[in-house]
């Protein structure tokens, strides 16, 4: 399982709020919402993620074995 913990922390840190990720960085609501319920996203959200954060994917995401 995907989970974007890492994101919120990483988030905190720059701190980048999730109203500048959906006006400045074009990532909608929607997308949002499935993030914080750490459900799919496209790899291009996560690109998208990246650069708006300056980071690695590490830093937004961690694989949890189940």
């Amino acid at each position: 399982m995907i989970v974007f913990d890492r994101l919120w922390a990483t988030m905190q840190k720059k701190g980048i709020s999730t109203y500048t990720l959906r006006e400045e960085c074009g990532i909608d609501s929607k997308t949002v919402r499935r993030l914080k319920a750490n459900e799919n996203v496209e790899t291009k959200t996560l690109d998208k993620l990246c650069t708006a954060l300056d980071c690695k994917i590490e830093d937004i995401a961690e694989f949890i074995k189940e």
